[in-house]
C-alpha cells in the first residue's frame, strides 16, 4: 500500500498539443489535477515532466493552476522519464521507493517511463483513469504491457485513501473534498 513518506507522484506530459488529441484527455486532466492537489496536502513530492515542450507546448494550464508548493517541472526529450539525466538525478535523489504515475502516451512515455522503474527497483502504482493515449486501442496495450510487467493498478481514490491510512488523519476533510 502507498504512504505518503515513501512516494512521489510522477506527472508525465500533460501538455497542451495533447489536449485536443487525446482520448479522454478531460478525465486525465481533471484526475491528476486531484492527485496533484492532495499530494500538496498530504506531503508528497511531484515531478513532472514535458515532452519537448518547444513543440509540444508546456504542461496544460489546469495543472499548473494546481501544482502543489516545490513541484520540479523538468523538460526531456527521451520517451522515458529515466532516460534523461535531470530526471533520473531528481527521482534518486528523492529515494521514494513508491512511484504514483499518472500521464500521457499510456503505450509511448509512460509506458517506458514506467518499464525503467520497474528496472529500477520502484514499486510503480498507475492511476489507470488518470493515463491515457490518442487511441483507446494503445492505452489498454500499454496498460496490459505494464500491468504484466508488475506495476500495480490502481485508482486516485485509492491512492488517496491510502496515502491518510485513516480518517482521523488530519487532512482526511481537505482530502476527502477533493474527490467529492
Amino acid at each position: 500500500m502507498l504512504r505518503p513518506e515513501t512516494s512521489l507522484l510522477l506527472v508525465v506530459d500533460i501538455q497542451e498539443k495533447f489536449v485536443p488529441i487525446i482520448d479522454g484527455c478531460g478525465r486525465v486532466i481533471a484526475k491528476s489535477k486531484i492527485l496533484l492537489k492532495a499530494a500538496g496536502l498530504l506531503g508528497v513530492p511531484v515531478i513532472v515532466s514535458e515532452q519537448y515542450p518547444k513543440g509540444l507546448g508546456r504542461t496544460t494550464a489546469e495543472l499548473v493552476a494546481a501544482y502543489p508548493e516545490g513541484v520540479e517541472v523538468l523538460e526531456k526529450t527521451a520517451f522515458g522519464c529515466l532516460g534523461d539525466e535531470a530526471i533520473r538525478a531528481r527521482v534518486d535523489a528523492l529515494a521514494r521507493r513508491q512511484v504514483v504515475v499518472c500521464g500521457i502516451e499510456t503505450h509511448v512515455c509512460v509506458n517506458q517511463t514506467v518499464h525503467q522503474l520497474l528496472a529500477s527497483g520502484h514499486q510503480v502504482h498507475l492511476i489507470e483513469e488518470a493515463i491515457a493515449s490518442r487511441a483507446a486501442s494503445n492505452r489498454e496495450a500499454g496498460l496490459a504491457k505494464m500491468r504484466s510487467s508488475g506495476a500495480i493498478p490502481s485508482c486516485v481514490e485509492t491512492a488517496l485513501f491510502e496515502w491518510m491510512g485513516d480518517a482521523k488523519h488530519p487532512r482526511f476533510k481537505e482530502v476527502q473534498a477533493l474527490i467529492k
